[in-house]
């Protein structure tokens, strides 16, 4: 099956699940295509898939990602022992796991082709990722608390794994306690990241953007636990801070130096 054909298939399958978009399958531009398929992975509620769609979505995705230029430990510049800095797409990054930065309901991002990262995280990772994450949410039968972590296999992303925790939202003043959860946050993704002896980990900017925690002070904190982490218990984990805009790129690289 050649590239379009799946990608044809996979829209046909989702739209046959979601008969109210079938005026979508009339659509013939490439990219439209492409924005079509991710949104309705995106709208789609955790529930059973047939073996035959994940086989043809795992083949499209991989063969999507043969496209793009995968990014490994080794291709980053160490700024300090054992951490790293890097400005990109974190879907994009080879490491042992990635952190997800999501909501507290833990399901990814139900808002067609949104710009957030769990969006793109389950967008690269596929149908799957929803799934698992929808099984540990019901075995919890509560929502995920903030400042803990969860932990999933990365499928079709260049990572293992990927790492799930919920930052706090900043409402009004910045507090001490939004600073302390903040901090948990890191420290339970590393935790859980060496509780499966996972040698590197890449963390997002966690809070900032729409949960509105300030930039240099998230840095800050993201910085300090990571390295107080690894002083306290002599880890030898790799850690790579990815940003994805230039402000927080000048903010870590000051904070590095």
């Amino acid at each position: 099956m050649k590239q379009n054909e799946r990608l044809d298939y996979l829209i046909q399958y989702l739209i046959n699940e979601s008969k109210q978009y079938e005026h979508l399958l009339s659509v013939q531009s490439l990219n439209e295509k492409k924005r079509i398929l991710r949104s309705l992975m995106n709208i789609r509620e955790p529930m059973p898939i047939s073996r035959e769609f994940l086989k043809i979505q795992d083949e499209y995705l991989q063969e999507e990602l043969k496209n793009q230029q995968i990014i490994s430990i080794q291709d980053l510049a160490l700024l300090k022992p054992q951490l790293y800095l890097w400005k990109g797409d974190i879907t994009k990054l080879q490491v042992d796991a990635i952190v997800n930065a999501g909501n507290n309901a833990l399901l990814g991002c139900f808002i067609p082709c949104h710009s957030c990262i769990d969006n793109a995280i389950h967008s690269y990772a596929g149908i799957q990722l929803r799934l698992e994450c929808q099984k540990i949410m019901e075995q919890q039968n509560s929502p995920e608390p903030t400042g803990r972590a969860k932990i999933t296999k990365g499928y079709n992303l260049p990572a293992k794994y990927v790492l799930h925790t919920v930052g706090p939202i900043i409402h009004g003043a910045l507090s001490k306690k939004d600073c302390l959860l903040l901090a948990s946050c890191y420290r339970s993704c590393l935790e859980l990241a060496e509780a499966y002896h996972l040698k590197s980990v890449a963390f997002c900017c966690i809070s900032t953007g729409e949960f509105h925690f300030p930039n240099d002070i998230a840095g800050k904190i993201a910085i300090q636990t990571v390295t107080e982490y690894i002083q306290e218990t002599h880890s030898e984990i790799e850690v790579v801070f990815n940003v994805f805009k230039e402000e927080d790129y000048q903010i870590y690289q000051r904070l590095l130096e």
